[in-house]
Parts: structure tokens; sequence; C-alpha cells
């Protein structure tokens, strides 16, 4: 016997919803208070070094041209990647941070269901799917181990994708 699509879904729902509060509770941001001086610890000596001005920024969780890697670090956490270049006038040193959307696919299908005279039938149900996207939130440039220039990028929306389901003929 089939089992019960409502029950699936809402097995499917429960399993979404335990997900979301768990990676919830997981993820903290880079520059939550307690993530930022768990680094300066870290990096005691570096931190001591930054002028009373940078410590401050540094501790709200900021960065500003001049700052040096260590500084950044401190403020922001590791970069999601690290990229070195180099031309004429000198080398170059690009840290990039990354962010994350949800893309949700809502799809309808049809399951087999039994009533409860034991007749078979189609019935319609709503599936969903997830696809999690990185993209780049925040480029730094670093010449001479100090940042030149900084920028942040916005995020691509999250979409909501919505398939009509199969057509029968």
């Amino acid at each position: 016997m089939p089992p019960d699509p409502r029950r699936l879904n809402l097995v499917r729902l429960l399993f979404w919803f335990v997900l979301a509060v768990v990676l919830a509770g997981c993820a903290t941001s880079a520059t939550d208070p307690a993530q930022i001086a768990k680094r300066r610890a870290e990096r005691a000596v570096a931190y001591e070094d930054l002028t009373p001005v940078q410590q401050e920024q540094v501790d709200r969780g900021q960065i500003q041209v001049g700052m040096n890697e260590d500084a950044v670090y401190i403020a922001w956490g590791k970069p999601a990647q690290i990229l070195r270049r180099g031309d004429a006038s000198g080398e170059e040193t690009t840290w990039l941070y990354s962010g994350s959307t949800t893309d949700e696919y809502v799809n309808w299908n049809y399951v087999e269901a039994r009533a409860s005279d034991g007749t078979q039938y189609l019935d319609r149900v709503i599936t969903r799917n997830y696809a999690f996207n990185d993209y780049v939130s925040a480029r730094l440039v670093f010449r001479g181990g100090q940042v030149t220039q900084w920028e942040m990028l916005p995020a691509p929306p999250s979409r909501t994708i919505i398939s009509p389901g199969p057509v029968f003929y």
C-alpha cells in the first residue's frame, strides 16, 4: 500500500523545518561579537599593534583602507578565497568573502493514493526542493599587506520557481 501523500508532505515539511532550525542555530555571523573576540584572542599580538581607532573598528566588525591582513581577519574572519596577482607595478592579494542565497523549486506532482474504500486514485501534491547558491559578497585588495580598496557586492535575490507539473493528455 503506497504511503498517504498528505503524510509524506507533512514529513517533508517537518524535515525542512528542523533543518532550518538547526542551520539557524549553527550559523553565526563572521561579525558576531563572540566570533570577533575569538579571533582577537587568536591574534592578540597583531590586535595590540593596531591603532586605537582600528581596534575600535575591528571590534565592531568594520574595515577601512590601510588596515593590514590581521585586522581584516579579526574583523571579518577567514575569506572564502585568496587570489594573488602581479604586474609591473607590484603584487596584489585579493580576498573574496562569500554569502549564500536559496532558490526554492515548487513542483506539482501526482502520487498514487488509496481511498478509504480501497480504490486507487492519483492525488496532486506539491513538492519543494531547495538549491543553495554561493556568491561573492565582498572583495578586498591588499598591496604591501595593507587594504588599498574594498567593495561590498549585493546578494542576488532568492527565487521561487514554480513548475506547472506533469501534463496528461
